[in-house]
């Protein structure tokens, strides 16, 4: 065969490969708008980008992209940033904490790092030792892990190599349900909640070297919430819910804006909110569904609803809950009015998400109800079933939903898409 013909046909399928890889990745993410850097998404609320169009239904047998095994177990749930997607896991066999990397297109596992070995902390058996969502600021990925009865953040660089680690506080909590909450970033700090009775509270690293930079304190209390950052009023708000209230930070100085009183202790959602009212809800011991005004805390309404594990969704002056009790919720939000209700399933700590009108509610279960985001009355899209447990809430960008689910006893991360 003519050695310049062999030459010339080789770069060409080349190229064609290298086109169809930049397709695929274009089409996947052509803004880091589209990627889901973070607990909850773009802006820490669980809605997807604009534009987003994922499917709304799926099973094993349809629209599955591809299916990756996840060694250990873990609740953290996948972010994804450019063409790879991260996550925490424990191995029990060997007592270890480890950090993956999955590649985006492919689901290949990339690499992992271990991060630590053995001092398992106690904790509930509806939770994991890897329960803490990873963040990324699209140079490194910070991830948080408590054991040996202390909390340790971690930073690596998108290979997998620790580039620092620190030591954030004690662990030492009121009650033995072990450790949830995420890292956010925020102003080239990370913010690692450590919420115990060792002196809690927010600890605000710099994200070059792990120094610590300020800590707000909490005192000693018991919480599993993930802070958020809200921009309001053309100012930022730090809210987070515990200790028998919600409060408001200047995220800045640490200073306290406002605490409302909640009839809960223990909380583990997020904060959400929506134009100038922000909503929480907490389950240990009492329960309680509250929404305040976001500049005094003043409480504008109050009922009996227990939205624990999992966080609430607030969209266009209404707020939806899937609930301990199984329901479906949608309030108003200017003043609870309830718009409806309809029963789904019990048993859930999944956060519910939104994309392109539609939202996605999971129970432990693994089955995913997909309804209409509407007011006027309930709207079924959908019922899916992906393996038979749920604890990891999902990401959502390219048009796909990356989602880490249990089957058997072995967990998967699944892309779904079309």
């Amino acid at each position: 065969m003519n050695q310049e013909f062999f030459s010339t046909t080789k770069h060409f399928a080349k190229s064609l490969v290298l086109v169809a890889s930049v397709l695929m990745l274009v089409g996947q993410s052509s803004d880091a708008q589209d990627d889901w850097q973070r607990w909850r998404g773009p802006t820490g609320n669980g809605i997807a980008a604009k534009g987003q169009k994922p499917p709304v239904r799926w099973s094993k047998d349809k629209n599955v992209v591809w299916k990756s095994k996840v060694p250990g177990r873990g609740h953290s749930s996948p972010i994804v940033v450019a063409n790879k997607i991260f996550l925490t896991t424990a191995e029990s066999d060997s007592k270890t904490q480890s950090v993956l990397c999955y590649d985006r297109a492919s689901g290949k596992q990339l690499w992992k790092t271990k991060i630590n070995e053995g001092g398992f902390i106690r904790m509930h058996a509806n939770n994991s030792q890897a329960s803490p969502t990873v963040a990324t600021d699209g140079e490194k990925v910070y991830a948080v892990f408590c054991h040996h009865d202390a909390t340790e953040a971690i930073a690596l660089d998108m290979d997998g190599e620790i580039k620092w680690r620190t030591t954030v506080g004690d662990f030492r909590p009121r009650y033995p349900f072990g450790f949830g909450a995420s890292p956010i970033i925020y102003d080239s700090k990370l913010l690692v909640p450590n919420e115990s009775m060792a002196n809690g509270g927010i600890v605000a690293l710099d994200t070059k070297n792990g120094e610590v930079v300020s800590k707000i304190d909490r005192g000693e209390l018991t919480s599993y919430s993930t802070p958020v950052v809200v921009n309001l009023g053309d100012k930022d708000h730090l809210f987070i819910g515990g200790g028998n209230a919600v409060k408001s930070y200047d995220p800045k100085t640490g200073d306290e804006n406002w605490a409302a009183q909640t009839r809960w202790i223990v909380s583990c959602g997020t904060i959400v909110w929506d134009d100038e009212i922000v909503f929480a809800s907490g389950g240990f011991p009492a329960q309680q569904t509250l929404a305040m005004d976001y500049k005094t805390g003043d409480v504008l309404w109050s009922n009996s609803v227990k939205v624990y594990e999992q966080s609430l969704l607030a969209v266009d002056g209404y707020l939806y809950a899937h609930a301990d009790n199984g329901g479906i919720y949608c309030w108003r939000a200017s003043d609870g009015k309830e718009m409806w209700k309809v029963r789904f399933k019990t048993s859930v700590s999944v956060s519910p998400t939104l994309a392109n009108g539609h939202i996605y509610f999971t129970s432990q279960s693994g089955d995913t109800l997909v309804i209409k985001q509407t007011p006027k009355g309930y709207e079924e899209v959908a019922k899916n079933k992906l393996g038979d447990s749920a604890f990891a809430s999902p990401a959502i960008c390219g048009n796909q939903i990356f989602a880490r689910v249990g089957d058997g006893g072995q967990e998967y991360l699944y892309c779904i898409g079309e």
